[in-house]
């Protein structure tokens, strides 16, 4: 198992991502290459973007992105909060699962503190740490999201709770102080398979979310 997932996976049971409404990732199989934050103009949206898309009557988007098991859920969902569009949530799953991966890799500290919450960030940041004590860093690269699906959705008073599986190809290198390859390849992508579970206050103002609960899938 590639040493970076393997610390992604330890810090999972408490890992809770305060993320500016970016949720998603299209389900079908095509390849297609997940652009970072400041790749060209087919990046995912700016957070923003997603919590201010205009009401729009719920419609499931095609490729089965939600099981039928989650349907009502959603609908619930939708009802209490007139922007939750399915699509655009999980076009925006793309961004986050992009924005949050990228910044752990990279040690990026002030774009993890500002899409966490304090414990969260806190988490992390002893992840981070500990790499950098070891004088390890790693060089990784999201290759294409292969799925993304509502795995759950729940409607709690006004606490809404949307989970998404994503099954995703990583590429990844750790090298250690002197620059040696001390684990995995970029050459040989493994497939890393996560159910990240986000939370929202459905009468909030702000378009943020909070992923608070993320698992191996």
């Amino acid at each position: 198992m590639i040493y970076e997932i393997v610390i992604l996976a330890a810090i999972a049971a408490f890992l809770g991502l305060r993320l500016y409404s970016v949720l998603g990732q299209r389900a079908d199989h095509e390849e297609e290459h997940v652009p970072g934050r400041f790749e060209g103009q087919d990046a995912p949206p700016p957070p923003a973007a997603l919590a201010r898309t205009p009401a729009a009557p719920l419609a499931m988007p095609q490729g089965e992105p939600v099981i039928p098991a989650v349907e009502q859920g959603v609908r619930a969902i939708a009802a209490a909060d007139r922007r939750f569009d399915v699509t655009g949530f999980l076009e925006g799953a793309k961004g986050a699962y992009a924005m949050v991966l990228e910044a752990f890799w990279n040690g990026d500290r002030e774009t993890l503190r500002e899409l966490c919450d304090a414990d969260v960030y806190a988490g992390f940041d002893a992840a981070i740490n500990a790499r950098e004590e070891a004088g390890e860093t790693l060089h990784n690269a999201l290759i294409r999201i292969e799925e993304a699906v509502i795995h759950s959705a729940t409607l709690d008073g006004t606490t809404a709770r949307v989970a998404v599986r994503f099954v995703a190809d990583i590429a990844a290198v750790t090298r250690d102080r002197d620059g040696q390859i001390v684990a995995g390849s970029l050459d040989d992508a493994v497939v890393s398979r996560d159910v990240w579970t986000f939370r929202r206050d459905v009468t909030s103002a702000g378009p943020d979310w909070v992923l608070d609960e993320t698992d191996e899938g």
